[in-house]
């Protein structure tokens, strides 16, 4: 079995495939401070939860844009499932031409997510990813990662406005019934939620605008539920992604790690 994490900025995803299947999936929050024995403990409980022996896990491999946690996890991998993660960088073989100047600024969940709509469609995408950062990544039908766009993410743009507007307080990320709110409450959650929703199909518009041709829309990303309801150009919803890619990219380098 392999084991794939993806560390980002607020949670860390990690799951364990059996060939490409995916046998369970987990999220943690992200705590930098945590050391390798807390981290590699956490992992094996949520196996053990799960029904999965840790004694079968023969790889891992892992994406992480939070750098400080990058050698906890490979201690980890190394001391609790005695295996050398592989970790994802723009060096990683991908199989894409990676058109970023300079490649080594694409973040590696980026590329795992592009590996993973690439191998899964074939076809021009714009993949949203909706975390810390709403990220827009966009593939050529030819296999070019072309670039994207980052934007501040949803909960991000909330406690900005919470933090900075002294009389409103926080409210839950829910659609409000009508757009028009008729209270403060219902307000605030239209601006988020349509606000947001709108800056998503402005921003994917404008992608087609620019690249000409048609672009499948996939979302991903912890915050997708919340959004994709309400769009009118994402066509689909892969919460596993992430850790779709980094199952192909391990699949891909597992011959080069040392």
């Amino acid at each position: 079995m392999l084991l794939a994490i993806d560390i980002g900025n607020t949670s860390i995803h990690f799951g364990v495939f059996a060939k490409d299947k995916l046998k369970g999936e987990w999220r943690i929050t992200t705590t930098p401070h945590k050391t390798s024995d807390e981290y590699g403990m956490t992992i094996k409980e949520f196996l053990r939860i799960g029904r999965l022996d840790a004694r079968k896990i023969e790889g891992a491999v892992l994406c992480s844009v939070v750098p400080i946690l990058t050698p906890a996890f490979s201690e980890a991998a190394m001391k609790y499932f005695h295996c050398k993660p592989l970790v994802v960088s723009f060096e990683t073989k991908t199989g894409l031409k990676i058109l970023y100047d300079p490649p080594r600024d694409v973040g590696s969940d980026r590329i795992a997510n592009a590996v993973a709509a690439h191998h899964r469609y074939g076809e021009a995408v714009i993949i949203v990813d909706f975390g810390t950062a709403t990220t827009f990544d966009i593939l050529s039908q030819k296999g070019e990662y072309v670039g994207g766009i980052i934007t501040p993410g949803l909960m991000i743009s909330a406690e900005a406005l919470f933090a900075r507007a002294a009389k409103l307080s926080e409210v839950e990320l829910t659609r409000p019934k009508t757009l028009i709110g008729q209270d403060t409450v219902s307000s605030v959650q239209s601006g988020l939620i349509f606000g947001y929703t709108a800056m998503v199909d402005g921003m994917v518009e404008r992608i087609r605008q620019e690249m000409g041709g048609r672009f499948r829309v996939v979302a991903t990303g912890g915050l997708a539920n919340i959004i994709v309801p309400q769009s009118k150009t994402i066509e689909e919803t892969r919460p596993f992604l992430t850790l779709e890619g980094l199952n192909l990219l391990y699949q891909k380098n597992k011959d080069v790690i040392n």
